[in-house]
């Protein structure tokens, strides 16, 4: 059985002087949530799809890695991930990569089987599939 996630965006005006609101419907986390050229390629409060991708790697990441090591036998005590999207303005702005940062704390694994899963994680969650740019990680097991 399949399911669907949607997200809804509004703007208004021009590229520079334009603004939008992005929600979330089904989850109420964002309600009318401001973005605008100045949230996503300077320093004002709001947000931007780079930051919501980054979000989204991140925790679908986490949830991989947890599901894989159990899979494996093992039941993580904690994993944080820091996701980053690379981005270049010129000629025009695009992505040109993600890096993943992890630290994990696993009860029983050898840093030989935890890099193996993580970088199974990487390959394999559902954010890195939709990626056609090129997704590094550093992971560390504590």
């Amino acid at each position: 059985m399949g399911f669907k996630r949607y997200a809804t965006a509004h703007w208004e005006g021009d590229l520079k002087s334009g603004q939008g609101r992005l929600s979330t419907p089904q989850s109420g986390l964002f309600d009318g949530t401001r973005y605008s050229f100045g949230t996503r390629f300077g320093e004002e409060k709001g947000t931007n799809p780079e930051e919501l991708l980054a979000a989204a790697h991140a925790g679908c990441f986490s949830m991989a890695l947890g599901f894989m090591l159990g899979n494996a036998g093992f039941i993580a005590e904690r994993i944080d991930t820091r996701a980053e999207v690379l981005m270049e303005t010129s000629p025009g702005p695009h992505a040109v990569g993600a890096h993943l940062t992890v630290t994990a704390s696993v009860p029983g694994i050898s840093a030989e089987q935890f890099a193996e899963i993580a970088d199974n994680a990487k390959a394999n969650c559902v954010i890195s599939r939709v990626l056609s740019i090129p997704v590094t990680m550093s992971a560390t097991l504590v």
